[in-house]
C-alpha cells in the first residue's frame, strides 16, 4: 500500500510540475531556496524562528560562527582574551570591516548591538535577548577602542562562544536613526549580502556586497505548500526546498533535475508532560506527576517503527535532551515493550479497570508543523491506548492556537514538540531547563536535584569538567525527566542537480559555499 501511494504521488508530482515549466530557470549567478514561511521581521533583536534566521544570517555577521562540523571559529573577531574569573570577555575585531552603509564596523558597533537588543524599552523577544542573554547572564557590553569590545557575563560559562555566534551584529549609525517600525524592514547589513527586495509573502531577494558567497544573488521564494515546494523543484524552478514529504522522495530521486538529500538533524522530538497549573484538574494531569508513571508510559511508544513507517528513515531512540554523541553513554534507549509498561503501570498503582482502561489523558500537538507530524501524533496516541492509557489525541493549528498554549504552558498533560539542538556543548541542549521558570521549561519541571546541578554544570570551565555532573542529571531525566522521549527528527532536502550544496544537521541553511555544479 505504501509503494502504490508513492508512484501514484510521484505520477501526479510530475503533472503537477508541468504546468511550472513555463517560468524562468535561474540564471547563474542566482541561487533560489523554497521556504514554507516568509520572514517576520529584520530586525535582529526580534528574529527568533528558523526560517527567519536563514535569510539574516546571509545579512548579518556574528562574532563566531558554528562550521558544519559543529566547531566554533572566530568570523568578525580576530582575538579573544578572557579574564581571570571567566566573567568578562575582550575581543579584538579584525581589521577593514565595513557595514553596508559604508560604515567602518568597529567595536562600537558591536557594544551597540548588545546594549540595544538589551534594552527592555524596546521590547525585544527574539533569539538574542530572549535565549543567547538569559542563558549567559549578559550584563553590558563596551567598546574599550576602535577594535576591542568587552562583554561581560554574570557567570563562567563554556556556552560563551557558540551562543554569541547568533547575535546579529548591526552598525549603530543607521540604526540608531531608525524606529522599530523602520529598521524591521529595512535592515543594513553587516554581512556579505543586502536586502535588495522583499515582497512579503512572496520572495525576499538578497545581493552580494562582499565575500564570502559564490553567487551574485539569493532568492528565497515563500512556497508554504509542501507539494508545490516538490514540483517547482522538479520543475528546475528552485535550488533548493526544505522539508520534502517521504512520499515524495522516489519521485524527486526519479527526476531528471533534483535529488533528496536526508540529513539525521539535530532538532529532538518528544511527547512533554505537562506538570504545572495550566492543566490542573485535566483527565491524566493528576497520573503523570508520579515518575513511575512517566517512565513506564516510555515502554509503551515503538520509536523505531515511527521512524521506519511514518518518517522514511531508521533512527535510535533519544536517551535524554542532549544530543549524541554528548549524552551520557551509560543510559540505554529504552525498548518498545509494552507487557513491561504494564507490569509498571500496576505495580505504581494504575491497573486496567474494568472497561481496560488504567486512566485517561489528551495528548496535543500541531499539524504541518514537524515531519508528517500529525500521524505521528495518533501513532503514539494508539500505542498509549493499547497499554490502558486511553489517550484523546487533538491536532492544532501552529502558529495561531498551539504556539500561544506552548507560550502560557496552557496545552494538554501530554504535548508533541520539537526543540533544535547542537552538537558542540552538552549544556547547550540543556539549558531549556535553566531555571525553573524558563519559557522553555514548557512541562515546568521543578525537580531541584536537577536546578542544583545546573549551576554547577554551568559554572565549569569546560563540558568535560562538567562530565560527572551532567551525567547524574541526564541519569535524573531519563529515569523521572519531563520528555516521553522520541528520535531526532531526519531532515530531508531536495537538491537541484544545477547546485552542489550540502545539508546541515542544525537545520541551518547555509549558501555561502554553495556553487555550480561542474
Amino acid at each position: 500500500m505504501i509503494k502504490r501511494l508513492q508512484v501514484l504521488s510521484g505520477a501526479a508530482l510530475l503533472a503537477f510540475a508541468s504546468s511550472f515549466s513555463s517560468i524562468a530557470a535561474p540564471a547563474d549567478d542566482t541561487i533560489i531556496v523554497g521556504l514554507s514561511a516568509d520572514a517576520a521581521t529584520f530586525d535582529p533583536g526580534q528574529i527568533s524562528s528558523r526560517d527567519n534566521a536563514n535569510i539574516a544570517k546571509h545579512i548579518f555577521a556574528t562574532l563566531f560562527t558554528v562550521t558544519y562540523d559543529g566547531e566554533i571559529r572566530p568570523y568578525l573577531v580576530d582575538k579573544t582574551e578572557l579574564s581571570d574569573d571567566g566573567r568578562s570577555y575582550t575581543f579584538s575585531l579584525k581589521d577593514g570591516l565595513t557595514c553596508e552603509d559604508g560604515e567602518p564596523l568597529t567595536a562600537e558597533d558591536v557594544a551597540y548591538t548588545f546594549t540595544r537588543d538589551a534594552d527592555p524599552a524596546n521590547g525585544f523577544t527574539g533569539n538574542a535577548p530572549g535565549f543567547v542573554f538569559t542563558t549567559l547572564g549578559f550584563q553590558s557590553a563596551q567598546a574599550l577602542d576602535e577594535r576591542r569590545v568587552r562583554i561581560d557575563l554574570k557567570a563562567r560559562t563554556s556556552l560563551a562562544l557558540g551562543m554569541l555566534a547568533q547575535v546579529y551584529i548591526h552598525c549603530k549609525d543607521s540604526y540608531s536613526k531608525m524606529s522599530l517600525e523602520e529598521a524591521s524592514a529595512h535592515p543594513v547589513a553587516s554581512g556579505s549580502y543586502r536586502l535588495a527586495q522583499w515582497d512579503r509573502g512572496s520572495q525576499v531577494v538578497l545581493e552580494k556586497i562582499k565575500d564570502p558567497g559564490n553567487f551574485k544573488k539569493i532568492v528565497f521564494r515563500i512556497v508554504p505548500e509542501v507539494s508545490t515546494r516538490t514540483a517547482e523543484l522538479v520543475a528546475g524552478n528552485v535550488d533548493i526546498i526544505t522539508n520534502v514529504s517521504p512520499d515524495q522522495i522516489d519521485a524527486i530521486n526519479s527526476s531528471q533535475t533534483a535529488v533528496v538529500k536526508g540529513v539525521s538533524g539535530t532538532r529532538r522530538m518528544l511527547v512533554g508532560f505537562n506538570l504545572g497549573k495550566g492543566v490542573e484538574g485535566l483527565p491524566g494531569s493528576k497520573e503523570i506527576q508520579d515518575p513511575k508513571v512517566r517512565f513506564a508510559l516510555q515502554y509503551a511508544v515503538d520509536v523505531p517503527a515511527i521512524c521506519k513507517q511514518l518518517l522514511a528513515a531508521t533512527c535510535e531512540r533519544l536517551t535524554s535532551l542532549v544530543n549524541p554523541p554528548n549524552g551520557n553513554l551509560d543510559l540505554m534507549p529504552i525498548p518498545y515493550d509494552p507487557v513491561t509498561a504494564e507490569k509498571l503501570l500496576d505495580k505504581a498503582g494504575y491497573p486496567r479497570g474494568t472497561d481496560g482502561v488504567r486512566f485517561q489523558i489528551r495528548l496535543q500537538g500541531p499539524r504541518g508543523r514537524y515531519l508528517n507530524d500529525a500521524a505521528v501524533i495518533q501513532a503514539i496516541g494508539q500505542y498509549l491506548t493499547d497499554i490502558g492509557v486511553q489517550t484523546d489525541v487533538e491536532l492544532l493549528e501552529w502558529a495561531s492556537v498551539y504556539t500561544p498554549m506552548l507560550r502560557t504552558k496552557t496545552m494538554g498533560p501530554l504535548f508533541f514538540l520539537g526543540h533544535g539542538g547542537v552538537t558542540w556543548n552538552p549544556l547547550y541542549d540543556m539549558s531549556l531547563f535553566a531555571t525553573p521558570d524558563a519559557a522553555t521549561n514548557h512541562s515546568d519541571w521543578t525537580d531541584q536535584r536537577w536546578f542544583d546541578d545546573w549551576k554547577v554544570a554551568r559554572d565549569a570551565k569546560t563540558p568535560e569538567e562538567a562530565r560527572p555532573v551532567i551525567n547524574r542529571m541526564l541519569k535524573l531525566f531519563y529515569e523521572e525527566g519531563p520528555w516521553l522521549q522520541l528520535y531526532l527528527q531526519p531532515d530531508f532536502y531536495g537538491v537541484s542537480k544545477r547546485i552542489v550544496w550540502e545539508p546541515r544537521r542544525d537545520e541551518e541553511i547555509e549558501l555561502f559555499a554553495a556553487t555550480l555544479a561542474q
